[in-house]
């Protein structure tokens, strides 16, 4: 059977100190009372994980975000869409109708990648989800809560919301846009 362990030189520096092995002390002599044991849950901070580089975890997260083209829109669709938004225009177009009424819907819309490190950056993008209520719908821009969203960029709207017993968005309706 091969040693792994290497013999010690005779003339080592320390030796003695060696072969005494690791120190052992009994508890509240000199040694102890000076320098009492840490307790453990001092001693896991020393262990503790730390960021070694800032802003590394967000930058891998980035990665795992998958981007796609923007979905262009059917006749069909853009009519359904243009509908949706003359209802909440016409239900928010001024104070009054704003004050009456609440109207909360979910609006599923594309933004650009904005990491400049990816290869996506400016070409591709990701479709989010946002619920809140209306505030304000303009010819450009659908404003829920504080979030200001573009028009074009829509792709779902819906909602849930009731006003004077009926849905808001299962009204017929014929035309476009009155803005």
């Amino acid at each position: 059977m091969i040693s792994t362990v290497m013999e010690m030189p005779e003339d080592f520096l320390y030796k003695s100190v060696i072969e005494k092995g690791p120190p052992h002390h009994e508890p509240f002599d000199d040694f102890w009372i000076k320098h009492p044991p840490m307790p453990p849950s001092r001693r896991a901070k020393i262990f503790s994980p730390f960021a070694a580089l800032r802003g590394y975890e967000e930058k891998i997260a980035d990665t795992l975000v998958e981007y796609e083209q923007k979905k262009e829109l059917t006749e069909g669709e853009i009519e359904e869409l243009d509908r949706k938004l003359n209802i909440l225009w016409k239900l928010t177009r001024n104070s009054v109708e704003l004050k009456r009424v609440s109207v909360c819907v979910s609006v599923t819309y594309y933004i650009l990648c904005a990491d400049k490190d990816s290869k996506a950056y400016g070409t591709q993008g990701r479709y989010i989800t946002e619920q809140g209520v209306v505030r304000q719908v303009t010819p450009k821009v659908l404003r829920l809560d504080e979030k200001k969203i573009p028009l074009k960029d829509i792709l779902i709207l819906e909602s849930d919301c009731v006003i004077d017993g009926r849905e808001i968005f299962a009204e017929p309706w014929v035309g476009g846009c009155d803005w």
